[in-house]
């Protein structure tokens, strides 16, 4: 493993997307946003060949260029997708690297009043954009997502709220079982209001916005909080519902029946058919996952068994952070069900 950049065997391409489902988004997040898209070693040889397409979608927080970023010891996430095309041991596909970020952090790859349209972007936009510039097999059935954490939850759920769009999906430690992987955190969410900033979230968002970030212990928890809330259970005008009281931790029913009606274990049930429309579905979690993600994805595995939808799980012995060397596994695993 050199430190050192490492030239690619196929190539990178990158783009600018000039939004329309973005523009005028209520939190004033650009609507120009990056993309980028690997062609895997010999693409164009052959003006007539066509390639399956796979999009990958990032964790919350995340923004396109952060995958370029190295951590020692280790490649980065363009340097493994290269080398797994590269190595021949997969049939080649076109991988598509988007940008949903937003200044609170991230979107769910969802349309919400609270934070904008990413769901039509993703899908209505990017999809489109990337057809018409590459020899794409431009139908759903060779069409993949997948993602990690945010991103895996977005792999999940999009294309069962798009059928048309994806033929199969990959989550790393998807969000999911939303009482498991989001209610541990309103308790710490309280308290950090309470005594750092009088219950109040603007003022959190105030002090967060005038130093480094997370430089506070509370900072991701109160970020994730509000940012959930923000595309789960956004009010019309674009204001944001919590789904407890902030002065005491109160769970609010009916607020929190919006959040599970997005769980993707729940939705499983009343997206059956899509589901089982899939050309592969693959999930895995960290044993150790600190979001009991991993519980997650065991439950949402049943929810498919339950409706007689073929998947693969693999949990391994992790936590959430530092799993990036699985993704070529899913890669691979679409590559092979998307093509041909």
């Amino acid at each position: 493993m050199k430190p050192w950049h490492v030239e690619p065997k196929g190539r990178f391409e990158q783009h600018t997307i000039s939004s329309r489902a973005l523009a005028g988004n209520p939190l004033d997040d650009p609507a120009e946003r990056p993309l980028w898209v690997y062609l895997p070693p010999g693409y164009g040889d052959d003006p007539d060949r066509r390639y399956a397409s796979i999009y990958v979608l990032q964790g919350l927080t995340g923004q396109v260029d952060m995958w370029f970023s190295r951590s020692a010891f280790r490649p980065t996430t363009p340097e493994r997708i290269d080398e797994l095309f590269a190595g021949g041991t997969v049939p080649p596909a076109i991988v598509v690297l988007i940008d949903a970020w937003t200044s609170l952090g991230g979107s769910q790859f969802l349309n919400s009043p609270g934070t904008g349209r990413y769901l039509d972007y993703l899908c209505d936009e990017i999809v489109p954009f990337v057809d018409q510039r590459y020899a794409t097999l431009p139908e759903r059935e060779h069409r993949g997502v997948t993602g990690k954490s945010s991103g895996g939850y977005g792999a999940m759920v999009v294309p069962m709220l798009r059928p048309d769009v994806f033929g199969a999906l990959a989550s790393h430690a998807g969000d999911a079982l939303f009482e498991l992987c989001y209610l541990p955190d309103v308790s710490a969410a309280v308290r950090a209001l309470r005594d750092d900033y009088d219950g109040s979230f603007d003022k959190f968002w105030a002090d967060f916005r005038s130093r480094p970030a997370f430089t506070k212990k509370s900072d991701g928890t109160l970020l994730n909080v509000y940012c959930m809330a923000a595309c789960y259970s956004a009010e019309p005008d674009g204001s944001v519902t919590l789904p407890f009281d902030p002065a005491n931790g109160r769970l609010r029913d009916d607020v929190w029946k919006r959040w599970q009606a997005l769980d993707p274990v729940r939705m499983a049930k009343g997206h059956a058919e899509t589901l089982r429309s899939l050309r592969g579905i693959y999930l895995d979690a960290g044993k150790h996952d600190e979001y009991n993600l991993d519980v997650g994805a065991t439950a949402f595995a049943a929810e498919l068994e339950e409706i007689g939808v073929e998947y693969t799980l693999e949990l391994f012995d992790a936590g959430h952070g530092g799993i990036e060397y699985r993704y070529p596994l899913a890669l691979g695993f679409l590559a092979e069900r998307l093509s041909g």
